[in-house]
């Protein structure tokens, strides 16, 4: 096989000898390859039109569903731009106001900032274990839900801050609601 081999190849040498041309061409002057134009600029504002989109999703979605914690005297302040709007408020509870009715289950209660008080309603049957009527007051309490035009707050979700503080040198806690205080009654 080898023979075969090489007779085609010694046969191929004198075809290239007898045309008088080159065996190997070589080429001209090397130019530098160039970028095509046309497709980076297609992939970049591909690009750009994702990231905008992503941009104007981010902006636009989720606007209303963001929830920021305002004092209670800002939300009555502008209670005209915020009523019927789902906000959350700071404030602290106003000692003696706590009152829970059963049927239908629901608390009441107010809370204030340093100016104005806001009535709060809120129609569920549990409240979290920290949020105590204290006599003493200073139970902070954060509500969300919808400011009504008649300036009561309709609440969604209450949470309470814990007032009791631990003191590492009697290892004991101090502050917070003593036992048998919460809730009056509405009947």
């Amino acid at each position: 096989m080898s023979k075969k081999l090489d007779e085609e190849l010694a046969q191929a040498l004198s075809l290239v000898e007898q045309q008088d041309t080159p065996a190997v061409v070589k080429p001209a002057a090397a130019s530098p390859a160039k970028p095509r134009p046309s497709r980076s600029l297609g992939l970049l504002a591909t690009l750009l039109v994702m990231v905008g989109a992503l941009v104007a999703l981010f902006l636009v979605g989720f606007k209303e569903a963001a929830v920021y914690a305002t004092p209670v005297d800002q939300l009555l302040a502008s209670k005209e731009k915020l009523a019927g709007r789902k906000v959350r408020v700071e404030g602290e509870l106003v000692p003696g106001t706590l009152a829970k009715r059963d049927t239908p289950c629901e608390y009441r209660f107010q809370i204030h900032g340093t100016q104005a008080a806001l009535p709060v309603r809120y129609a569920q049957c549990v409240i979290p274990d920290t949020f105590r009527d204290v006599p003493s007051g200073g139970v902070q309490v954060t509500v969300e839900g919808t400011l009504q035009q008649d300036g009561n707050f309709e609440a969604s979700l209450v949470m309470a801050k814990c007032t009791s503080k631990y003191d590492p040198n009697s290892h004991e806690m101090k502050g917070g609601a003593a036992a048998g205080e919460g809730p009056l009654s509405l009947k």
